[in-house]
């Protein structure tokens, strides 16, 4: 079961490592966005969780996920290395780059970097 925390006054909903692979649409909103949207603004998902697929933009898959999490009003955070999604795309690292500049997506190395991004006057310094 996911554990919610606060940091800085913001609820985040922790996954777990271990739970159910998000291999398409229907699994984010059972596994991620149903756990927290009655308790939490942010959901931190390991990237061990997420399909390959999620990171092959061509499949459109992050896309999809990205447009639901925005629909509930929810902010995404991948959590983890990345390192071999990224030297593995030409599209992939824009996108990270860009969504690090943003408040509702974000990719970072562990909770701490999450903890410290969620910090007041913090929210636009980029970080990954």
């Amino acid at each position: 079961m996911p554990d919610v925390v606060e940091h800085h006054g913001v609820p985040v909903l922790v996954c777990e490592a271990d739970g159910v692979t998000i291999a398409d649409v229907q699994d984010a909103l059972d596994h991620l966005i149903g756990a927290a949207f009655a308790c939490a603004e942010v959901v931190a998902v390991p990237s061990t969780r997420l399909d390959d697929r999620f990171f092959d933009l061509s499949t459109g898959l992050a896309g999809a996920i990205l447009q639901k999490f925005a629909n509930y009003r929810l902010r995404l955070v991948v959590v983890g290395d990345i390192g071999h999604h990224l030297s593995a795309s030409s599209a992939l690292p824009d996108l990270v780059r860009e969504a690090n500049r943003g408040r509702d997506i974000w990719f970072v190395r562990d909770l701490d970097t999450l903890a410290d991004r969620l910090a007041p006057n913090t929210a636009d310094r980029s970080s990954g």
